[in-house]
């Protein structure tokens, strides 16, 4: 892959705004709807940003870690990154659309890369009814809160949960309690990733629970519905060294 219109784009730490305007200086730079590719500095957070921005625009994103965990990036270099851009493997990636209708009424949507969590908002435990493709498969699950996770998003807030880490390219979602209390050893569900989930919020006003999207957060919610949206894909390019699939498979072999 030949580039020659690159968007750099960066986090607001000094260590990504200066790496960002060397390599703007030194490769150029254009707008993200003018660009050929995305190459991103910072933290999987500026990652799950522009990721959110390159929904309709179809190009590839590349990033270089500049941030604290940086599992969606490659390692940062300055040198060489046409080559590197050039020999990069693609993964393709597909969003979670989480629809959310609040005690009040109000209905909001929101996608998603790594997961939507539900979360309980005082000291009270939430009591979810779970359903799965329209069959109600658990009529009360107390907990301080659930997550639906991709493969992507698996090892991320769905593990440090005790939720099961999912290759990439399995088609499954992972549906995790958080800190369940009844039923006590439910440890969650391995879904197809064409289910309809739909989390209802029992009591909410006495229970009241938030949902979060990566990024984006509704309060005082009365049910969610998650469905991933294989009709949108994502494009992220990763150095054969730091392959996101061979990362979520080493995962699993961590003591």
């Amino acid at each position: 892959m030949t580039v020659d219109r690159i968007a750099f784009i960066s986090s607001s730490t000094p260590a990504a705004r200066s790496a960002c305007q060397r390599l703007r200086k030194r490769y150029g730079n254009v707008s993200l709807k003018k660009a050929e590719i995305a190459v991103v500095l910072g933290g999987d957070g500026t990652m799950l940003q522009t990721m959110h921005q390159c929904f309709e625009l179809n190009i590839p994103i590349y990033g270089m870690n500049r941030g604290t965990v940086g599992f969606l990036m490659n390692e940062f270099k300055e040198a060489n990154l046409l080559k590197r851009l050039e020999r990069a493997r693609p993964i393709e990636l597909h969003p979670l659309l989480m629809k959310v209708k609040t005690v009040t009424g109000v209905k909001k949507d929101a996608y998603c890369i790594n997961e939507v969590a539900l979360l309980r908002q005082t000291r009270q435990a939430a009591n979810l009814r779970v359903s799965i493709d329209d069959k109600v498969r658990m009529k009360e699950l107390i907990c301080d809160g659930a997550v639906v996770a991709t493969p992507a998003g698996s090892t991320a807030y769905n593990l440090s949960a005790h939720g099961p880490i999912i290759p990439l390219g399995a088609e499954l979602l992972a549906l995790t309690p958080i800190s369940a209390f009844r039923p006590r050893r439910w440890r969650g569900a391995l879904l197809r990733d064409s289910a309809k989930i739909k989390l209802e919020i029992q009591e909410p006003k006495k229970r009241p629970v938030s949902a979060v999207a990566d990024y984006t957060e509704v309060r005082n919610v009365k049910s969610v519905t998650i469905l991933q949206q294989k009709d949108i894909s994502l494009k992220l390019l990763f150095d054969e060294e730091h392959d996101l699939e061979e990362r979520i498979l080493n995962e699993q072999f961590i003591p």
